[in-house]
């Protein structure tokens, strides 16, 4: 069986952005599209290779190339939105973004044909026929195995903050579910996902890896679905917490945020910080993504210390100034997706909610 290894944790600081997204039709309705998009017609040379099926017919998911750091990070994802644009207009399709379709019924909407999902679908049932969702993962690069595991360990606590800025999936199956990040909740039903445990280093997490492909919990690393998890093929940390965004400089403003945050920790690892990793508790952190998935931006989060409580806003601008960064205090700022949604179906109907998540060549 295919395993990662400690050596693939060669490089700092480089970047792969990975987006889900949907295909839709004229009418911006999710339809079954990816076996034209993927294996019928060769995609812009970009996409060779970095364009790849997902459960459903209708969700299409592209990787960047390599990316040294995140002064190109923009070229980049916009480079390869251009291109998945340009080939799906070719053959008749639009793409759209969102953590959920608003309009996509599961029951109604085709799964792909490729090996690997139809024996998941067998395995896990209906958790798995449901699964809609659609997110942004982000990939960090990191140059020791154990430095990864310990990031991956801090970073922890961050996920919620970067999921209640995400939220943009209030809708589900043709209803409006009360939650921000409906996606999150959805995709929690499957195993192996939400928050990860604290892993002492490499190699338990390799102990722990290699004992899910041994008892064949799972049948490769990647259904590993944590919201974060250490990358042992890519020798990243590898962030699964935003959901799908239409805006790309929403998508841009976490890959910068991610970038430093990783950058961040890997210094205090070098300076021998004990990091609060091994101190807090698993339910403590779900409560907070719970928070992030519930109320999105108007979340509060028991802080790092795990004693008092902070707002997304005060937090928003801690992060700015420790980290020097600022795409997610504009994300904060505006209003956020799930927010839009609801505005834009209740003011201007179905066909303008549709119409908004649509990707457009910048």
């Amino acid at each position: 069986m295919e395993r990662g290894s400690r050596e693939s944790f060669t490089r700092m600081g480089t970047l792969g952005i990975e987006e889900e997204c949907f295909v839709v039709d004229g009418d911006g309705r999710p339809t079954s599209g990816t076996d034209e998009l993927v294996y019928e017609h060769d995609p812009p040379e970009i996409l060779a290779g970095r364009l790849d099926h997902e459960l459903f017919k209708c969700v299409i998911e592209t990787q960047t190339p390599l990316i040294e750091g995140p002064d190109d990070a923009r070229a980049s994802l916009l480079e390869v939105r251009r291109a998945l644009v340009d080939h799906a207009a070719e053959h008749g399709y639009g793409i759209a973004a969102a953590g959920l379709h608003p309009l996509a019924k599961w029951q109604e909407l085709e799964h792909a044909d490729k090996p690997r999902y139809r024996s998941q679908l067998d395995r896990i049932q209906y958790p798995q026929h449901r699964n809609t969702t659609a997110g942004v993962h982000i990939h960090v690069g990191v140059d020791d195995a154990d430095k990864a595991v310990w990031i991956a360990n801090e970073l922890r606590w961050y996920v919620p903050i970067m999921l209640a800025l995400s939220a943009n999936s209030p809708y589900w199956n043709g209803f409006d579910t009360g939650l921000q990040s409906a996606r999150a909740k959805i995709f929690e039903a499957l195993p192996n996902t939400g928050m990860p445990t604290y892993f002492e280093d490499y190699e338990d997490f390799d102990r722990f890896e290699r004992r899910m492909l041994e008892t064949n919990a799972i049948e490769d690393r990647g259904e590993l679905w944590y919201d974060v998890r250490p990358h042992t093929a890519h020798g990243t940390v590898e962030l699964r917490t935003p959901d799908g965004q239409a805006d790309p400089d929403v998508v841009l403003a976490f890959v910068e945020y991610a970038h430093a945050l990783v950058d961040a920790l890997a210094d205090a690892y070098e300076d021998g910080a004990s990091g609060y990793g091994a101190t807090h508790r698993r339910e403590l952190l779900d409560e907070n993504k719970w928070r992030a998935i519930r109320h999105g931006h108007e979340a509060r989060f028991i802080d790092r210390e795990m004693e008092g409580t902070i707002g997304l806003g005060e937090l928003v601008d801690r992060e700015c100034e420790r980290l020097g960064v600022s795409g997610i205090k504009r994300v904060y700022e505006r209003v956020s997706g799930a927010q839009r949604q609801r505005r834009l179906l209740e003011e201007d109907g179905p066909d303008a909610l549709c119409e908004s998540l649509t990707l457009r060549p910048e």
